[in-house]
């Protein structure tokens, strides 16, 4: 299947094109920065620079490719940002997909789209583990634009323009190859960054009994090749994709401790405006598409991802 992957140059974007490679789909990376020493691509890989929101730019790219598929990652990531940038926050994330699905519509041919959305989605409130029937109530500009373009690809597939399927990710961790997680607002890359001397202590929210679930990055991109194969025109479904097993935010740092064999000093501050617990039930997605999470314990996101940072 010839495939475009936006963001794929990303965290997760990069490991989702490694997998489609090793799985025989000709693949395309969009992104707007170009690959560099610190970020090839795979062999086999072709490489389109482009920004979703060059409305121009984007049109060359898909009619050039024929694309029969694509695995859409790009975009804002940060929640708490988005706060101070709503405006941009929702332009980049529904106005550049609809520049690529006004794209992909010049095509004729029903299109493959897989679509990275979030389990904040989710009523703060609703009962845990949370199943795709629970209300959506998102709380942050980031998960708001998220769920708009839910909505989007749900009406557009009504007409058969695609197939689409939106992955629920959660907190996705870990590391493939040392390509590892670069986002130093994120929970494990903070606390592997102290524990390597890169930083003095850990800042956490609160007292760290919060409960979040964490989802191995390997395992996450065998659900975008799985959803790539699985959708079908015409339709549009959500499906989450996470571990399923909550862990408190101090048992993350003790496992980084444990695995580490180094100290992670912590600061507690105020506990920041966020669910206790949010935690996926991955139900639906393990029966539709035959997904396992065989990576995501704990210790193993844990050690993949010292590997990809340790001091040498």
């Amino acid at each position: 299947m010839r495939v475009l992957v936006t963001g794929g140059l990303g965290y997760v974007g990069r490991i989702v094109t490694a997998r489609l490679a090793v799985d025989r789909h000709e693949v395309t990376v969009l992104s707007r920065s170009a690959p560099g020493p610190d970020r090839p691509l795979p062999e086999g890989v072709t490489f389109a620079l482009a920004d979703l929101l060059d409305r121009d730019r984007v049109g060359e790219v898909v009619t050039a490719g024929q694309f029969e598929g694509v695995c859409h990652l790009a975009g804002v990531t940060r929640v708490r940002a988005s706060f101070s940038d709503p405006v941009g926050t929702y332009t980049a994330n529904v106005g550049g997909t609809l520049h690529l699905l006004e794209a992909l519509a010049g095509s004729g041919v029903p299109v493959r789209f897989v679509f990275a959305s979030t389990g904040a989605v989710y009523w703060a409130d609703a009962p845990m583990p949370v199943d795709e029937r629970a209300p959506a109530a998102p709380t942050s500009p980031y998960a708001a634009s998220k769920l708009a373009v839910e909505h989007l690809l749900s009406f557009h597939a009504a007409n058969g323009s695609i197939g689409a399927v939106s992955l629920r990710c959660f907190n996705v961790a870990g590391a493939v190859d040392d390509h590892g997680d670069p986002d130093p607002t994120r929970l494990i890359p903070r606390a592997l960054a102290v524990a390597a001397g890169r930083a003095p202590v850990l800042e956490v929210n609160g007292d760290g009994s919060a409960v979040r679930e964490f989802v191995h990055v390997a395992d996450l991109a065998g659900a975008y090749a799985l959803a790539l194969d699985a959708a079908q025109p015409g339709t549009h479904e959500t499906l989450n994709a996470g571990s399923g097993t909550g862990v408190r935010v101090r048992d993350v740092i003790e496992m980084v401790t444990r695995v580490t064999g180094r100290a992670v000093p912590v600061s507690n501050g105020p506990p920041a405006d966020e669910p206790q617990a949010l935690v996926a039930d991955s139900g639906r997605i393990r029966e539709r598409l035959g997904w396992q999470s065989v990576r995501s314990s704990m210790e193993r996101i844990v050690r993949d991802a010292w590997m990809a940072v340790a001091p040498r």
